[in-house]
């Protein structure tokens, strides 16, 4: 039976990089990795199929010689895979690829080091102004903390053994039908250490749950989604090992006068029929301060005005956005006798076709589409 194209097994085009290699052989391996098929026979020749084509492609000439002759070049033993096809060599480092996923399949990399604590997540809920001008803000999260009668160790008298299941190497090998699997040890988490006497506030386990309070500095810019990082502020290890990482995740609340756009603003601004008509010279709010904005004569609902670096000042770059400002002309209420009377004879200068036509340009626009769409109904 022929072999399948390694460029087709891993779906990636011939010119693809090392990396795109690397992540489409991720995605294969993942997908026929025995122990997410257990007795597919198929899935374990598709694995097998996969690691190949890695194996030749990720390595710099075996891929040449691939590239010139396809799969003769490795026929008859002539820069073949260690053993013949479908062995493994020495080019692929198959360790790294899924160190985080089952373990270090194969055994290699070595100990991985003690188990940190977990991370956390935290989101924090701020104004507009708080998330453009920035803050420090104290927040309170419950965490499992460092045990403050043992500082952590989890024993009682600071006795420690090595671990005996692990021999405190912190790591164990697990054996999974023809795979070696290397993962953490599950009685001293890493750690390679074994409490004589624990602690009796924290059972041993040199944490304790509680809760916290911490100042979060808020960089000025931050949006919907942004994180905060804050190294060693999750969760305590177990027995002393390191803490892990607290995740500050932003939530911004609406606001009555303007939306965002990343480093954009927009707000409405209403305007008198008069103003809109005449034009006028009138006072906006910022979130930076007061600023004038001049309506020329004759401005119609949904004009934009642009004020530059009146937006947000971004927290990636030394950018500020922009303030849109969209006109809405306002229509009075609660007119007093003499405004109405006043618009009455307004409106009667608008008498004929012509005036309409002269002065109302979207109004008689309007009125023409509805009589063409009439004229073709009766037709």
């Amino acid at each position: 039976m022929s072999k399948r194209d390694y460029y087709e097994v891993l779906s990636v085009s011939r010119s693809a990089t090392d990396e795109d290699l690397k992540k489409a052989y991720r995605r294969c391996a993942m997908k026929y990795h025995p122990d997410r098929n257990p007795g597919d026979a198929q899935a374990e020749a598709n694995f097998k199929e996969c690691n190949e084509a890695y194996e030749v492609l990720s390595d710099a000439n075996k891929r040449r010689m691939y590239d010139q002759h396809g799969h003769a070049a490795f026929e008859h033993g002539t820069g073949g895979f260690g053993g013949g096809p479908g062995g493994f060599g020495g080019g692929a480092d198959f360790g790294d690829i899924f160190g985080d996923l089952f373990g270090n399949i194969f055994g290699q990399g070595g100990a991985r080091g003690p188990v940190r604590g977990n991370d956390l997540a935290y989101r924090v809920s701020l104004t507009l102004e708080e998330a453009v001008f920035g803050l420090e803000k104290q927040i309170e999260l419950p965490t499992l903390d460092e045990c403050k009668t043992c500082d952590g160790s989890g024993s009682s008298d600071g006795k420690i053994d090595t671990c005996g299941q692990c021999r405190g190497q912190g790591q164990v090998i697990m054996q999974r039908g023809p795979f070696r699997m290397q993962q953490t040890c599950p009685q001293c988490h890493g750690s390679g250490r074994s409490v004589v006497n624990p602690c009796k506030d924290c059972s041993g386990q040199g944490r304790v749950r509680t809760s916290k309070k911490l100042k979060v500095t808020i960089p000025a810019g931050v949006d919907v989604g942004d994180r905060i990082r804050l190294a060693g502020e999750g969760e305590a290890g177990p027995q002393g090992t390191p803490a892990g990482d607290l995740f500050v995740e932003v939530d911004v609340k609406e606001h009555a006068l303007f939306k965002r756009d990343g480093d954009d603003l927009h707000c409405e601004v209403p305007l008198r029929l008069s103003q809109a008509a005449l034009g006028d010279s009138i006072t906006i709010q910022t979130l930076n301060g007061k600023a004038e904005l001049r309506i020329p004569p004759e401005t119609q609902t949904g004009k934009i005005f642009r004020l530059r670096d009146k937006g947000v000042k971004s927290v990636r770059s030394y950018g500020v956005g922009d303030l849109y400002c969209h006109v809405s002309v306002e229509t009075p209420i609660n007119l007093t006798s003499e405004q109405r009377e006043l618009l009455e004879k307004f409106e009667a200068t608008f008498v004929g076709e012509e005036a309409a036509r002269r002065h109302s340009p979207k109004t008689s626009t309007f009125m023409d589409g509805v009589k063409g769409i009439w004229e073709r109904m009766t037709s």
